[in-house]
């Protein structure tokens, strides 16, 4: 078949965002009011701040903003990781990193699937953070046993969502009619099913092992456990959210506010009690699903991550023994203090390697380079407004924080840690492939811009 009638994939992932959002909003209503809630701050931050807004304009991503969002999925065996990746491989989506959230408390491991290239990326942005379930950390034998052989008798996957991965493997893509169905299909994975697949006993006794065990082993799939809409003012919307009736997340993970934002920003609205029906009938309620807000800034290098990770570490430990009621401020203020000593400057930034960017000729280069005016390196070149520098927007994800807002939709029985040790190996065999690294995909984009300003101004620019 004529590859030219396929639909492109990157269009394939945006209708299917569309389509989770609207299926999302009509099973948590609340979901609606949250996008209601961060669309008016946006809106207002815009109007307040006119460069921000052309900034965003000429960047492209004013465009994306109202569509940047993530999700989450929380799948129990090796062979749903598998497929889910075929899944999201119809939709341009590549796993990218490894987060090991078990040393936090949380009994999983994780990737997140996304687009990884520049023009994908602006097409639609939708990622979605997808953990598999360490059954090895249940405690008890029998119990761990169970799980397994309860999580062995279920399929996530339509027989026609299957089949269509099948066809895209096959013919190299999806024609228009049958990507429409396919979005249809793929759609019921993530689907909510209040009706339990284990008894209320059962599910208790998972529960009490972890409740995000009970989440994920005792229902017909893995629903969509959140989504998320992006904020250009996460704190207005964390302190506007109790006026619309959600039970704000108590902390903003990730980073301080800042003048220069960097990396992620989350918080979330706390998960809702929903009714569920047992095994056997029996009615109870489970507690799984939220909506998630995100503010994102430049992505670091790893000398900036490495600076990063120690002053988050030293906030955490300022506030080691705060009683929780006193937490949060205490927490706000750590953390405000010991990023003092992480440069608030993009310039300062860029030129102390701390992060990725990209390089683009302005007019004037390009003048100069026609009037062979050109002279000077790198650093010469941005001076004279010859070349321009942004930051590179942060795709990916943040091991604490994420740990943070699974917590804080778990109730407070949760744990510190599990002994035992990331496995990024035993998830990769999982998953059929290698993880993408995530730096290394920020360098590629910067070095490209860097040869395509250098091959357009005939210089060498290291």
């Amino acid at each position: 078949m004529n590859q030219n009638a396929f639909a492109s994939p990157d269009e394939i992932r945006g209708r299917f965002s569309l389509a989770m959002s609207a299926m999302y909003q009509s099973e948590v209503p609340m979901y609606g009011e949250l996008l209601d809630l961060v669309g008016r701050v946006n809106r207002r931050v815009l109007d307040d701040h006119p460069p921000l807004a052309e900034a965003l304009r000429a960047s492209g991503d004013l465009q994306r903003l109202e569509e940047e969002r993530h999700g989450a999925v929380r799948l129990g065996t090796a062979q749903e990781l598998a497929t889910m990746a075929r899944l999201f491989a119809v939709m341009g989506m590549q796993p990218v990193s490894y987060y090991d959230l078990a040393c936090a408390g949380v009994p999983v491991h994780a990737t997140a699937f996304r687009a990884v290239d520049e023009a994908s990326l602006a097409h639609s942005p939708f990622r979605v953070f997808t953990s598999l379930l360490r059954l090895e950390l249940i405690d008890d034998p029998a119990l761990r046993q169970q799980a397994a052989e309860i999580l062995a008798g279920r399929q996530i996957f339509t027989a026609q969502a299957l089949a269509l991965i099948e066809q895209f493997e096959r013919a190299g893509g999806l024609t228009e009619e049958q990507a429409g169905v396919f979005i249809r299909e793929a759609l019921q994975t993530f689907r909510w099913h209040r009706q339990a697949r284990v008894s209320a006993e059962v599910y208790q006794q998972l529960q009490a092992q972890h409740r995000l065990i009970a989440d994920v082993v005792a229902f017909k799939g893995p629903h969509i456990n959140h989504l998320t809409p992006c904020s250009l003012d996460i704190d207005a919307v964390q302190a506007g959210m109790p006026a619309r009736g959600m039970a704000a997340k108590e902390l903003v993970e990730g980073p301080p506010a800042r003048r220069c934002p960097i990396l992620l920003r989350q918080t979330s609205f706390k998960a809702l009690d929903e009714a569920v029906q047992f095994a056997c009938g029996t009615p109870g309620w489970h507690s799984a699903r939220f909506g998630e807000i995100e503010q994102r800034g430049a992505a670091l290098t790893a000398r900036g991550r490495a600076l990063y990770d120690r002053l988050l570490g030293a906030a955490r430990e300022r506030c080691r023994g705060v009683p929780p009621a006193q937490y949060p401020q205490a927490y706000a203020e750590a953390l405000a203090q010991c990023f003092a000593d992480f440069p608030d400057d993009y310039a300062v930034l860029r030129r102390e390697g701390l992060v990725y960017g990209r390089y683009q000729v302005t007019e004037a280069g390009r003048a100069a380079r026609r009037e062979g005016r050109l002279a000077g390196d790198l650093e010469a070149l941005l001076a004279a407004g010859l070349l321009r520098w942004q930051p590179q927007l942060y795709e990916d994800f943040l091991p604490v924080s994420a740990a943070g807002i699974f917590q804080s939709n778990l109730g407070d029985s949760t744990r510190d840690a599990y002994d035992q040790s990331a496995s990024r190996a035993e998830f990769e065999r999982a998953l059929g492939r290698p993880v993408l690294d995530e730096l290394a995909l920020y360098a590629r984009t910067q070095q490209a811009s860097l040869a395509a300003c250098a091959q357009e101004l005939d210089l060498p620019l290291a």
